[in-house]
């Protein structure tokens, strides 16, 4: 089914959100970004086989409800489901595997904002949401969930239905790696993005929001989420956002705008920029964990994969979150 098909289909509130996304490149794949994707596709699903274990390893909650198969223990398997008969007949340790509830209801919100083009290590924070982005995607499918999205960039928010399949996580990753151009139209609306998945999902579910998570409005409708949904945050950082050297007269720049202002960095002005970047730090992370979302900070000089992989395997040894 393709985008404007499946926007035909939406609901009349989800359709006048659809209609934002006229700006929103369209037409063919381009080489380039279709080479990144299968890159990508490639790294993902390669590295998460050895660093995951499970026919049904997911990031989305808990193990599902009906027995599966039993297997030899892996090291960060939960204890709770060690399959005693197994391992008394065959001497080996062994875990029972559940079958992977196959009716979720996943979200992903992106932040594509101008502000997120950013980065001074090996990536930009927008490279490493779209990386974050993939992984959630082809993690959800392993788990042949239903996804959809909501993406911000600028003024513009693009919606796709929650549907099944890689090809469904594929293009919305095609719109992640091509946004519109949104230098100097505003700021993402990413409190109106939270809104609209609140809106839409009609039951209880699993929802990441992937961000660089500026400003203080996204707490509300962050909190109002959590209650109702399995939340994940992942913030995207860069280190230069916490220490700017002092070089003298700098003339800074906000993408989103396009205001500018000349500041003469000084050693002083160096530790008083650190430490507020500092506290900025903890305290949305303090915001995060009271809203009952789950908080997972990613930086542009660090490996992003290992740190979501870790992530899922803290995850897989909860007990199930979602009821239906």
């Amino acid at each position: 089914m393709g985008i404007a098909e499946a926007e035909r289909r939406l609901p009349a509130e989800l359709r006048v959100a659809a209609s934002s996304t006229i700006d929103w490149p369209s037409g063919p794949t381009p080489a380039s970004v279709a080479e990144l994707l299968r890159s990508l596709e490639f790294t993902i699903n390669r590295r998460l086989d050895g660093q995951l274990h499970g026919q049904h390893q997911g990031i989305t909650p808990g193990h599902g409800s009906e027995p599966g198969e039993s297997r030899i223990y892996q090291p960060g398997d939960d204890v709770r489901r060690i399959d005693w008969n197994v391992t008394a007949r065959t001497r080996e340790l062994h875990v029972r595997d559940q079958i992977a509830d196959r009716d979720l209801e996943a979200w992903m919100v992106v932040d594509l904002s101008a502000a997120m083009h950013f980065g001074t290590q090996h990536s930009t924070k927008a490279q490493i949401a779209l990386a974050a982005a993939a992984t959630v995607g082809f993690l959800t499918a392993r788990n042949q969930n239903r996804l959809g999205s909501v993406l911000v960039a600028g003024p513009h928010l693009r919606i796709t239905p929650p549907r099944l399949g890689r090809d469904n996580v594929r293009a919305i990753l095609r719109a992640v790696a091509d946004p519109p151009d949104t230098e100097g139209l505003g700021r993402g609306d990413l409190p109106e993005a939270l809104h609209r998945v609140g809106a839409l999902s009609k039951r209880r579910g699993f929802v990441c929001v992937i961000s660089d998570f500026a400003g203080e409005e996204w707490s509300s409708p962050m909190s109002a989420l959590a209650m109702r949904h399995d939340l994940l945050a992942i913030g995207i950082v860069d280190p230069r956002e916490f220490d700017v050297p002092p070089i003298g007269l700098v003339t800074f720049s906000d993408p989103s705008t396009g205001s500018t202002r000349e500041v003469m960095v000084t050693a002083d002005v160096q530790r008083r920029f650190a430490d507020r970047a500092a506290e900025n730090q903890v305290k949305r992370e303090q915001t995060m964990r009271a809203s009952g979302s789950d908080w997972l900070e990613l930086s542009t000089d660090r490996d992003w994969l290992t740190e979501i992989a870790a992530h899922v395997r803290r995850r897989r040894l909860r007990p199930a979150m979602v009821h239906r």
